[in-house]
């Protein structure tokens, strides 16, 4: 907030709107990466039924780091790290599809010494590691 009560230009940023807030709400509470179309879907009722309304609101919320896409599944997942910025990493299981966020300061250093010696600019990451998760390691 400014100092006359208005919302500075980097609140204003992070105000949702009414679509932004009900696909972050689903995809907290579904606790899975969701396909938009999938979204869409179990949204209809809540009036979003165009999928550019659903595009739209999941666009803004992966540039405001709320949510992650998960390029090989073309999936959406909430974001678990608040400060992960743009560069992200998981670990997918390759037979329950299974989605887990990773934070690892050593692999995160790992990178920035990739691009050094490659002599490389890196925009954003996005690592995804296909594993098999603790259950279906069991089973």
């Amino acid at each position: 907030m400014s100092n006359s009560g208005t919302p500075s230009k980097k609140d204003q940023s992070q105000i949702l709107t009414k679509n932004q807030k009900i696909v972050l709400n689903l995809l907290q509470n579904s606790g899975e990466a969701l396909k938009a179309y999938s979204i869409l879907d179990s949204l209809k009722k809540e009036g979003l039924k165009s999928p550019l309304q659903i595009y739209r609101a999941l666009d803004k919320l992966v540039e405001l780091g709320k949510i992650h896409k998960i390029e090989s599944k073309n999936s959406f997942i909430i974001c678990n790290n608040s400060n992960c910025a743009r560069n992200t990493v998981f670990a997918i299981c390759e037979r329950c599809g299974k989605v887990k966020e990773i934070k690892d300061n050593n692999l995160s250093e790992g990178v920035k010494g990739l691009v050094k010696n490659n002599r490389i600019k890196v925009n954003r990451y996005n690592l995804e590691f296909f594993v098999l998760c603790k259950s279906c390691k069991t089973n």
